[in-house]
């Protein structure tokens, strides 16, 4: 009964031995968070490795036992005679090493399913949160005041006109308050929200502002959260092209990059010029972000020659 009882203790440390190696490669070389084809060639071949390791380890036990070790019984002898051979320790090394890499697979699974779970958990609890800051993002009070009283001026001018731009200043408001709760939208009804915007700013900077727009029209219909663009124009307006005497250029861009929507607000400017605000519009657009397309979303603000490029990319459903 000697050669089982050393069987089962040395099997237990070449079994230890052989697993710690391979979590440790797997922890190391392997991405259960994104896993791919060349994840799963690397966890076959460490798998084979370890088999290797474990079928060899248990194989040189056994001769080292049988050379060296105490003089085996018959009973002993028949077990070490079914055990001893190469196709038994392959198959033992298969077993054994396959049972604790589909453990391990199945606890890493369930700790990322426990974590995603948690992670909804923690973006739903934000919500109301999310929803608040949205809805203080969207009405600026210095651009409503500003707009009313560029709006009163221009009614000694052209009543007309100003007729237009309170029916802008209106549909701006609805669109703020009535969208506050809505996930998604056409991109089309987003764009008409950001066109009135710029016609009413454009009563203020006069000559000063210009405003581009290269939308891929077969993006129109593609949904995309309230307010994005919208905040981010407005934050280009009130952040970048107010601070210039000479005022500049806003250029807005959608456009389809393989599964991807990407979305880009360039403005004249220094990004310097907006480290003193709150950026809560900007905070709300990574919050929305997250909350929505998880990690399958970015959003970016770089400065790059002379202008601030506000770069967000949603995946296309």
């Amino acid at each position: 009964m000697e050669l089982i009882v050393y069987s089962i203790i040395v099997g237990i440390f070449i079994g230890i031995f052989s697993t710690s190696i391979l979590r440790w490669y797997l922890k190391r070389n392997v991405g259960f968070e994104s896993f791919g084809i060349k994840d799963f060639t690397k966890l076959l071949v460490s798998f084979l490795i370890t088999c290797a390791i474990f079928g060899g380890l248990n194989f040189l036990f056994g001769y080292v036992y049988a050379k060296y070790g105490p003089g085996l019984t018959e009973e002993e002898l028949q077990i070490f005679k079914i055990y001893d051979g190469v196709f038994i320790h392959i198959l033992n090394s298969f077993f054994l090493i396959g049972a604790w890499t589909v453990t391990y697979l199945v606890i890493k699974l369930l700790l990322k399913l426990n974590r995603d779970r948690i992670e909804r958990l923690e973006l739903n609890s934000t919500l109301k949160q999310a929803q608040l800051n949205t809805l203080k993002g969207q009405i600026n009070p210095h651009f409503m005041f500003n707009s009313l009283n560029n709006i009163r001026g221009l009614m000694l001018e052209d009543v007309e006109k100003s007729r237009e731009m309170l029916t802008k200043l209106s549909e701006i408001l609805r669109y703020s308050l009535t969208k506050n709760n809505v996930n998604s939208i056409s991109l089309a009804e987003e764009l008409e929200t950001v066109d009135n915007y710029i016609d009413l700013s454009k009563i203020q900077f006069e000559n000063r502002l210009e405003f581009v727009k290269e939308v891929d029209e077969r993006m129109l219909q593609h949904q995309i959260p309230p307010m994005i663009i919208q905040l981010l124009v407005e934050n280009a307006s009130k952040h970048g092209i107010s601070n210039l005497k000479k005022g500049g250029r806003i250029v807005l861009v959608v456009k389809q990059d393989k599964d991807v929507m990407q979305i880009q607000v360039r403005n004249t400017g220094q990004l310097k010029l907006q480290k003193n605000t709150t950026q809560l519009g900007l905070k709300n657009i990574r919050q929305r972000l997250k909350l929505l397309y998880g990690d399958k979303a970015s959003f970016s603000l770089t400065e790059m020659d002379g202008e601030v490029v506000a770069d967000i990319k949603i995946p296309m459903e």
